[in-house]
């Protein structure tokens, strides 16, 4: 019997880790993120992690495991969390995968098979020195000819992201975005998702505001203890919340143009996040406004019981 999987998705700031524990509170349940940056431990307020009062008891899973100088790939992370789903489950509690990476939570919800992707470390080291020589931008352009598709989903700036989709075609011979179109429809599991949506000039004003509040809890300061510890080329410094702010150190804009640049890649985020999943997987969409969370928390927790009643009655 396939295990039940609730998941909540939905762009930043739309309060789903709220809603997860919730769900967990309701049906037994725990919580594993879906999150490609809460796994990182000190990296804590960039990256909105949910505290332990805000767990309300409820236990969290994949947080807090990797060191913030590690690698981390949605491989392992599909490996990672499938076990942990069939491990909850077996001890008679829901599963719940919380979170905003889409490509994260599609491959492990989906089975996506990585195992004629692995990688070249010859190869990525002479993309790297090709990187230094001719800049992002000129591999950029490889990467629009070769695959325009898995162009259109990666940010030219996002240096990790360009190199390893051209690694992928010059070590297999196919793009990216064609190994992702032969993967397999059918989950191991029973997947139940839940999206959370909002008005878009509402979430992006509670984005900016959750920004401001970043700031005041110490955002620069855990970045800056970050750099200053020689991270400045770690994975987990590429993302959002931590990468604007090191042309800041550099003395290349001022802080105020850190933090501005935060909000914007937030909301152009949040935009990808909706077409990721709206896209992608078949999610059912409650629209949330700061004035009726509770309201629709309640219908979301009375369908949800609908719906796991029909699944299976150990829930």
């Amino acid at each position: 019997m396939k295990p039940i999987v609730i998941s909540v998705v939905g762009p930043t700031a739309v309060g789903k880790s709220k809603l997860g524990i919730e769900i967990a509170k309701k049906f037994n349940g725990e919580v594993i993120s879906g999150d490609s940056m809460q796994i990182y431990r000190t990296m804590d307020i960039g990256t909105a992690k949910v505290t332990e009062e805000e767990m309300e008891g409820v236990p969290h899973h994949m947080i807090d495991i990797k060191n913030p100088d590690e690698a981390f790939s949605v491989a392992e992370f599909q490996s990672t969390v499938q076990e942990l789903i069939h491990d909850v489950h077996n001890r008679g509690k829901l599963p719940i995968l919380v979170g905003g990476t889409g490509l994260y939570i599609q491959a492990t919800l989906y089975d996506f098979h990585f195992s004629d992707e692995k990688k070249d470390e010859t190869v990525m080291k002479r993309l790297e020195e090709e990187k230094n020589e001719l800049g992002i931008a000129a591999l950029y352009e490889r990467l629009k000819q070769v695959d325009p598709i898995q162009a259109e989903k990666v940010h030219p700036n996002n240096h990790r992201r360009v190199l390893r989709a051209l690694e992928v075609y010059e070590t297999t011979g196919r793009a990216m975005s064609q190994h992702q179109e032969t993967q397999p429809e059918e989950s191991p599991f029973k997947p139940v998702l839940i999206g959370l949506e909002m008005d878009r000039e509402a979430l992006y004003e509670r984005i900016n505001n959750r920004v401001d509040q970043m700031m005041e809890e110490g955002l620069l300061e855990e970045v800056k203890r970050l750099y200053e510890e020689g991270l400045e080329e770690a994975q987990s410094m590429k993302a959002i919340g931590y990468k604007e702010f090191i042309p800041y150190f550099k003395g290349e804009y001022d802080l105020d143009r850190a933090v501005e640049l935060l909000k914007r890649n937030s909301r152009r985020y949040a935009k990808r996040q909706y077409t990721y999943f709206r896209n992608k997987m078949k999610v059912s969409w409650y629209n949330v406004s700061l004035d009726d969370y509770e309201e629709k928390f309640e219908m979301i927790l009375s369908d949800l019981a609908g719906m796991l009643v029909r699944n299976i009655e150990r829930y």
